[in-house]
């Protein structure tokens, strides 16, 4: 009986979510193919990911002197053509044109949640403007990936307040998760 007042103490302490769910949301770069590809492998995930890169909307000279000035109290050697291979990679995908994901985005608690008929509703008002809403229904993620790529859209023009994203991001979990429709 102890023990159940102690754990009931400390869950209300602060919301189940805050304890064990909440992080800040971070990009998440698909590697890409080719011969880019191989120069990150070589040159760059042995120390750091791929991720933060995200974060950045530079032009080609913007890039080479970020990796210049993150890489000057370390030793690492990277061949002319190889840097150009990857300053290019960078340039083309995330340039001055693209909207760098936000630094700082830590998901609200939400207590009320979108039944199908409001989630429908924010979806249709939000993503239908850009694209099909085939992109959603077709995709089946954890809540984590749901929230990356709900902040992602919403910096590219989605009108969506926190709560909202949060309680899509909720929705997008439970009905369009990772398993599969039956």
């Amino acid at each position: 009986m102890k023990r159940i007042v102690a754990i009931a103490a400390l869950l209300s302490v602060a919301p189940l979510s805050a304890q064990f769910l909440e992080k800040p949301t971070r990009p998440q770069v698909e590697t890409p193919r080719g011969p880019v590809r191989a120069v990150i492998f070589k040159s760059c995930t042995s120390c750091h990911g791929i991720d933060d890169y995200a974060y950045s909307a530079l032009d080609r000279a913007g890039w080479s002197a970020l990796i210049d000035a993150k890489h000057k109290n370390v030793t690492v050697h990277i061949s002319d053509q190889d840097r150009d291979v990857l300053l290019d990679w960078l340039a083309g995908k995330f340039g001055p044109g693209v909207k760098p994901f936000p630094r700082a985005y830590v998901p609200p608690e939400i207590t009320t949640f979108f039944t199908d008929t409001e989630a429908t509703t924010v979806l249709d008002r939000a993503c239908s403007t850009c694209h099909g809403l085939d992109k959603v229904n077709d995709k089946r993620y954890s809540p984590d990936r749901w929230r990356v790529i709900a902040v992602d859209m919403r910096e590219r023009g989605a009108k969506l307040t926190n709560d909202e994203l949060e309680r899509l991001v909720e929705w997008l979990g439970r009905v369009k998760g990772t398993n599969p429709n039956q």
